[in-house]
């Protein structure tokens, strides 16, 4: 049977989350998995195009088709991430504090480093979008008129167990700009929740936040997530579990250190390049 709590979202989930006891530290092992329907045919991983004025654009695109494993290590306000799949491996080190995010990405034998702000990605976000949506022969994957407008929260009397807890099941029910909607089926753990995470895993490997395809409203659940499914762009479906998970083990300083054997440059230098050279973008999802 259905609960509904439609009318209530403003004070629900903050009663029901008000028993939830939240964590700053823990480990999470979480497995991705993207299946694409049979006749789809994938975007290739880097295509280059041209801009509105005249330059020439790469774009890496993220968050294709297969499975992704990732380690999330959270302690207080830093959480790091490492992802590793048939594209490359990544390392996200976030700072909640400072609002700042520095990614590792080795790509075909290459390692390279960038960093920003959550002021900077923003503008970054903006821009891209605009560039993009100003060329003709560019497809859009997620337009603007794809963002989430609200987002409604169900919570179903279904119990399973995931890695070693008891969860719940819930309904993610996303409306958004274009009119759409989509669902979400997530199954959480009513015993904790994290400190400044929301979830894990997803489709962007976790890239500086930029355009991870998890899910709108995971906020509010009265709960960590360690399951949910859903359909992402051209069918394509996006299971996400958590195989392992440690709330009781003391989290090392030394696992948010940068390494000194990597150049990390700013957001900006990695995506308009050298001057006179070609500019890069970022794409999520496929």
């Amino acid at each position: 049977m259905k609960r509904l709590f439609t009318l209530l979202l403003c004070t629900a989930p903050a009663l029901l989350q008000a028993q939830v006891k939240t964590l700053n530290q823990a480990i999470i092992n979480t497995t991705t998995t993207i299946v694409a329907p049979e006749d789809d045919e994938s975007a290739p991983l880097q295509t280059t195009t041209t801009s509105a004025d005249g330059g020439e654009v790469r774009v890496m695109r993220f968050g294709g088709d297969g499975e992704t494993k990732t380690t999330t290590w959270l302690k207080n306000d830093l959480v790091k991430t490492f992802s590793d799949n048939d594209m490359g491996r990544s390392t996200l080190i976030r700072d909640n504090s400072k609002k700042i995010t520095t990614t590792i990405m080795e790509m075909m034998g290459r390692k390279s480093g960038f960093y920003a702000t959550d002021e900077e990605q923003e503008v970054m976000r903006k821009r891209m979008d605009s560039m993009m949506r100003a060329n003709p022969n560019v497809n859009m994957n997620q337009p603007a008129g794809n963002a989430v407008k609200s987002t409604e929260m169900i919570l179903l009397d279904e119990e399973k167990k995931i890695a070693g807890f008891n969860t719940k099941k819930a309904l993610l029910v996303s409306l958004r700009v274009n009119g759409k909607s989509d669902t979400t089926t997530v199954w959480y753990s009513t015993d904790f929740k994290l400190q400044g995470l929301n979830n894990t895993g997803g489709a962007g490997g976790g890239f500086a936040g930029l355009g991870q395809q998890a899910a709108a409203g995971m906020e509010l659940l009265p709960g960590f997530p360690l399951q949910y499914e859903r359909t992402m762009n051209r069918g394509r479906k996006m299971t996400v579990k958590v195989t392992k998970i440690a709330i009781d083990k003391d989290v090392a300083d030394k696992e948010f250190e940068l390494p000194k054997d990597i150049e990390i440059k700013s957001m900006k230098d990695m995506q308009t390049g050298m001057p006179g050279g070609p500019q890069m973008q970022f794409r999520f999802g496929g």
